[in-house]
């Protein structure tokens, strides 16, 4: 994600988990106080392919800005400061510090070289403009899944003051954002002062009535704060009826293998508990340590049976310092790129089937860009017709789906 400070050439990218890009905008906000000109890369290391991706840009930004400093920071950086060291421009600030200015100013005066902190940034790749506002609710994970280097990265959880919460919150509605999404490393584990996360959300309904469309970002299955937070989805309309669960696999004996505490039947009862009005999307690791052609489709009968409308699936990364880097039977690596194309397929089938039975309603949406729109079910809508300024939510009546995108007509 890309953003620039109006009086200051400070430039941030962003790479991996929506969190990382939310802690960007925080330090470029910081850093504008100090600095007139600086890059962050807030990398990512949840994969060796992400790590590897993360040096990559590093050095392709030092290429195109040879006199600016690139302040490194993120999961990558704290994981393998080596692969940043060698780069001239580069200076690395674990997540321990990533939000302490000090941090930031010592590296800078202890740096070996020069900078012209008045020159021109090149940076690649912008992101678009969001529409909706995510804040940070929690940091860091006390779980211990058998293949996740993030926690280690990251450390224990720590839930945020609901005040301060709060206060991002009336920010979001005072700036334009009517949708706020509810985000952390492990958003279900939040505990803070009696409040648990679905009391997050219930109070943010009551304390912000100006928020039109609340969401949770991810969560973990093993939570009963699902079914709370289902409770509040049918009650209150501003609670967007979809939610992201952090799946991982629907074999019970695979799941036991990652350490996750949470089995298939414990989906199974989130599905039914939450019936045909609210839609879930999963995260799933294909080609885990051991996982058989036999478990694998027993995780297809689970797809098919609670039908879930989107799935993010990816091949299994073996990460070191993690117990699943060691463990016997490793997949390779083909059948788990395989596997993710048939699940994903899968779940593509299943979306398209539910988009087409909605076909001729009307619907609320989040329009974005180019009048690319978002349905409470977080379902992309183009929009036929002239053009709608980012952050309106209006009505569609959707007339169509191409290529998994809904069309729809402003009513």
């Amino acid at each position: 994600m890309q953003a620039q400070n109006k009086k200051n050439d400070i430039k941030s990218l962003s790479m991996g988990c929506r969190l990382n890009a939310l802690e960007s905008e925080k330090i470029q906000k910081m850093l504008s106080h100090v600095l007139d000109s600086a890059i962050i890369l807030n990398s990512c290391a949840v994969t060796g392919e992400a790590e590897r991706q993360s040096g990559q840009t590093a050095r392709k930004l030092a290429r195109e800005n040879p006199d600016v400093p690139i302040f490194v920071t993120g999961c990558a950086a704290t994981r393998n400061p080596d692969l940043f060291y060698q780069i001239p421009n580069a200076l690395v600030i674990s997540n321990r510090d990533k939000l302490s200015l000090s941090a930031y100013t010592d590296a800078l005066a202890a740096a070996p070289c020069n900078f012209n902190t008045t020159k021109s940034i090149k940076i690649a790749k912008p992101d678009s403009k969001l529409s909706k506002q995510f804040i940070q609710v929690q940091n860091g994970c006390n779980h211990k899944c058998a293949y996740c280097v993030t926690r280690l990265l990251r450390g224990p959880a720590i839930s945020f003051d609901y005040a301060d919460i709060l206060a991002d919150a009336k920010e979001a509605v005072k700036n334009g954002f009517y949708e706020i999404v509810l985000t952390g490393v492990d958003t279900a584990s939040y505990a803070k002062d009696g409040k648990l996360i679905s009391d997050v959300c219930k109070s943010l309904l009551k304390d912000v009535p100006e928020i039109r469309r609340l969401r949770i970002s991810s969560m973990d299955p093993a939570s009963p704060e699902i079914f709370k937070l289902i409770d509040l989805i049918k009650a209150d309309k501003r609670m967007m009826p979809h939610m992201h669960l952090s799946m991982q696999s629907g074999s019970d004996e695979v799941l036991k293998s990652m350490r996750r505490r949470h089995n298939s039947d414990t989906v199974r009862k989130i599905a039914e508990y939450a019936g045909k009005d609210i839609t879930f999307s999963w995260d799933i690791i294909c080609g885990f340590p051991g996982e058989t052609d036999g478990l694998f489709q027993e995780t297809m009968d689970l797809v098919a049976e609670t039908q879930p409308i989107k799935i993010h699936a990816f091949p299994f990364s073996a990460r070191p310092d993690t117990e699943a880097f060691n463990m016997p039977n490793q997949i390779n690596h083909s059948v788990a790129k395989e596997r993710v194309k048939i699940i994903s397929a899968a779940s593509d089938k299943i979306r398209d089937n539910f988009m087409r039975q909605h076909l001729g309603g009307t619907v609320s949406v989040l329009v974005e860009e180019n009048n690319i729109a978002r349905t409470p079910h977080d379902i992309s809508v183009k929009i036929q017709g002239n053009k709608i300024q980012p952050r309106t939510i209006c009505d569609v009546k959707l007339v169509d789906v191409i290529n998994g995108d809904y069309v729809g007509n402003i009513i």
